[in-house]
Order: C-alpha cells, then sequence, then structure tokens
C-alpha cells in the first residue's frame, strides 16, 4: 500500500484530517476536487471557532495554506481530482480519480461532503447570493431587522427559523406538504413566538427583486390563491445531496444516501473506511463540527494503524 491514509474531500473535514494526520506523521494523501467545500458560497462567515468574520473564499485559502504547512514529505495533495470509485483490496482499498489514476492504501476517510438542493423557481438563481441563501447560521445575522422567509417544513427549516428569530423582524416558513415533517415538539417551540407564521401546501411561484431580493410570490394549493410577499431575505431548507455517489454498494448508507457511521469513532460498517462531515448520518452539519468529527476519526485512525 502507497498510503497509510487517504482521505477525500477539501472542505472543513478533508482539512481538518489532512493536518492531524500530518501531525500524527501517518504517510497520507488528500484528494479534493477544489478547497473550502460549501464555505465558499459565504461572503461572510461569523460562526468559524476564533475567527469573527471570513470570507468563504478566504477560509478555503486558510485550508489550503494549513496543509501545505504540516505536509512536509508525509502529506500529498493532490487538487482538482474527484474520486469515482473505491474497491476494497488485500490489507487496504484502491481510490480511483477522475484522471485515471488509482491511488492505494490502508485505510480511507470519506469527507466529501454535500450540495444544497436548490430553488428552481424562476430569480432564484438570479437572486442567489443577493437575499436567497442556503446557511443561516453562517449569514443569518446579516438579515438583522428585516422580515424574512423560510423555505422548509422540516426540522432544518423550523431549527433555522428559530435562529432568525432572535434578530429579525418576522419570520415566514413556507412548505409544500399537507403537514410539516419536522419534530412535533421544535414545531409547537417555534409557532408559540409571535414573530412567526407558518403556511403548509404552499407552492413558490417566483423570487423578484432590484439589487437583493424584495418579494416571493406563492400559491396556495388549496385555494389556488397568488400571494405577493415583501420580504428582506429568504432562507432555504429543502434539504441536501450528500457526495456519496462513488461509495455507493462499498458502505452502509441511509435512505437519504448518507453514510451510517458509529458516532464515536466515525467508522462505516466497513472495516478500513472511516466518514465524516455532511456526507454522515450525523445529527447536525456544520463547519465545526465536520471538523471536529474528522479529527475524531483521525485519532482512531491512528489507533488502529499503531495497534497493527
Amino acid at each position: 500500500m502507497d498510503y497509510d491514509l487517504i482521505i477525500i474531500g477539501g472542505g472543513p473535514a478533508g482539512a481538518g484530517a489532512g493536518v492531524y494526520a500530518a501531525r500524527k506523521r501517518l504517510k497520507s494523501l488528500l484528494i479534493a476536487k477544489e478547497f473550502g467545500g460549501q464555505s465558499t458560497a459565504s461572503t461572510d462567515i461569523q460562526n468559524w471557532i476564533g475567527t469573527v468574520s471570513i470570507s468563504g473564499n478566504e477560509l478555503a485559502g486558510n485550508f489550503k495554506k494549513h496543509l501545505e504547512a504540516y505536509k512536509d514529505s508525509i502529506l500529498d495533495i493532490q487538487e482538482g481530482e474527484v474520486v469515482i470509485g473505491i474497491e476494497a483490496r488485500e490489507n487496504g482499498f484502491a481510490v480511483k480519480t477522475d484522471k485515471n489514476i488509482t491511488y492505494t492504501g490502508k485505510t480511507v476517510l470519506v469527507t466529501a461532503g454535500s450540495t444544497r438542493r436548490k430553488l428552481t423557481v424562476p430569480g432564484a438563481a438570479e437572486y442567489e447570493h443577493k437575499g436567497i441563501t442556503y446557511c443561516a447560521s453562517c449569514d443569518g445575522p446579516l438579515f438583522s431587522g428585516r422580515d424574512v422567509v423560510v423555505i422548509g417544513g422540516g426540522n432544518a427549516g423550523f431549527e433555522t427559523a428559530a435562529q432568525l428569530l432572535a434578530y429579525t423582524k418576522s419570520v415566514t416558513l413556507l412548505t409544500p406538504g399537507e403537514t410539516f415533517p419536522a419534530d412535533p415538539v421544535t414545531i409547537e417551540k417555534v409557532l408559540t413566538n409571535p414573530k412567526m407564521k407558518a403556511f403548509n401546501n404552499i407552492e413558490v411561484l417566483e423570487i423578484k427583486g432590484d439589487k437583493m431580493v424584495t418579494t416571493i410570490i406563492y400559491k396556495d394549493k388549496k385555494t389556488g390563491e397568488q400571494v405577493e410577499l415583501p420580504t428582506g431575505g429568504i432562507f432555504v431548507e429543502v434539504g441536501q445531496i450528500p457526495a456519496t455517489e462513488f461509495v455507493k454498494g462499498v458502505v452502509e448508507m441511509d435512505t437519504w444516501d448518507h453514510i451510517v457511521i458509529d458516532p464515536r469513532t466515525q467508522k462505516t460498517n466497513v472495516p478500513g473506511i472511516w466518514a465524516a462531515g455532511d456526507c454522515t448520518d450525523g445529527l447536525y452539519h456544520q463547519n465545526n463540527i465536520a471538523a471536529g468529527d474528522a479529527i475524531r476519526a483521525v485519532e482512531d485512525i491512528y489507533l488502529a494503524l499503531t495497534a497493527k
């Protein structure tokens, strides 16, 4: 085997894993299409611990700098490659990329992250990052004092609404389903806030604005009534798509294609493969959590390798 550890992904989980693997002197390879993960879409991240405010692009650059500071001869970085498959081999794994290159390693840590499901109605693409955002914890404080809309009635939607209620003027939640799929306790807690409104059976039709979002147009599917609601911001919580296509059939996944892991160790059901961050079935998905999960995985990987 060429490597002790192959890390797949360049977001906070992959970067954290790479730094810790290098510090532990594990001969490692990090494969990433690019650095930063979903953070690169944010212009002002205010919840990366130890940094009051940083742009997504700057944070991605810092990930790369930190890795390069520690890589020495112990960590190899392959940027601009995408993993397309993993195959178990005797005493390890073969990892194939879209460059038709195969790397081999004793262990694998999948930190491939996920992508947000996007709003696809007219105006959504035009006003993305101009009032439409997909991360309340990243961008929420920027909308302080405004009337905002949350699209999505699951736990993520209601948890986003709960965060926003702390500093926005009002929150209106819209969901297409006949019921809200979030936990009843969460729903009840959020809806007791006098600044909160929620409507189901809603079809979003269009987003309008000038330089920034000003209006969301939606239809009540029961009555057919169309509403033009003025808004200063739209937070979209309609789910995530984990980047796990390349490990389908290799490790256990849940209904939504998240990799199932042991939350104590980050192990998958396949000995020798660990996973961390947004691509897993972990309960919460955030930058700081992803980095911590990956570091926990490297600690466990180190123990597994040095025990042999």
